[in-house]
């Protein structure tokens, strides 16, 4: 029996969005184990990776953003349609940009994962902020280039006021909720083989 034979064929895209250093990435890793577990196939577009392969070369003026953008929806509709779960980690910080992102993605769920910018300067751990205030990085966002929040995402979590594995359970229960994913998926547990394809998700190389 294939570890990852599908419960449910139907692909998704979960698309968290927030401010650098708002926790988007390490809430995808409580994602993705989640997904795992309930026996889907999952890949996870990470902002940090998709800038070192597939939009390597790209600035942070809008038109690169847009296209960086572009790009990573693009790719998770290849995805979702054969039957992946994609869980993007993006800043993403202009609405246009999202909600075209929304339109070419026939399964899409919008996080908002919101959390003030003092917490996330405070947890940034490679100085991004602070070169930014210092004016050693132009287009930052949320210091000289703004980040637009969503008007209307699927869903709000607070990064500052709950942890990761809170947020993560959070963004599950209303993926149930709207029927993205079932009360009936198994729970297969942790394995090697979960942990080894847990392990790829989070390189390009």
């Amino acid at each position: 029996m294939c570890y990852f034979s599908a419960v449910n064929s139907d692909g998704f895209t979960v698309w968290l969005t927030g401010l650098p250093c708002s926790g988007k990435s390490t809430v995808a890793r409580h994602l993705a184990r989640k997904f795992l577990r309930r026996g889907r196939r999952v890949e996870v577009l990470d902002g940090d990776l998709v800038r070192q392969s597939l939009s390597y070369g790209l600035g942070f003026g809008r038109e690169d953003r847009d296209r960086n953008i572009q790009r990573v929806a693009f790719v998770a509709n290849l995805l979702a349609r054969n039957g992946v779960v994609v869980i993007v980690a993006v800043v993403s910080p202009y609405r246009a940009a999202r909600d075209e992102a929304r339109r070419s993605l026939r399964r899409f769920f919008e996080v908002h994962v919101d959390c003030p910018i003092s917490e996330c300067e405070r947890r940034d751990v490679k100085g991004m902020y602070k070169r930014a205030r210092a004016g050693e990085l132009r287009g930052f966002t949320g210091v000289d280039d703004p980040y637009e929040v969503p008007l209307n995402p699927d869903l709000v979590i607070s990064t500052s006021l709950q942890s990761s594995a809170d947020s993560a359970a959070c963004v599950e229960a209303a993926l149930v909720e709207c029927q993205l994913l079932s009360e009936s998926d198994p729970d297969l547990g942790e394995s090697p083989e979960l942990e080894q394809r847990f392990s790829q998700l989070f390189v390009w190389r």
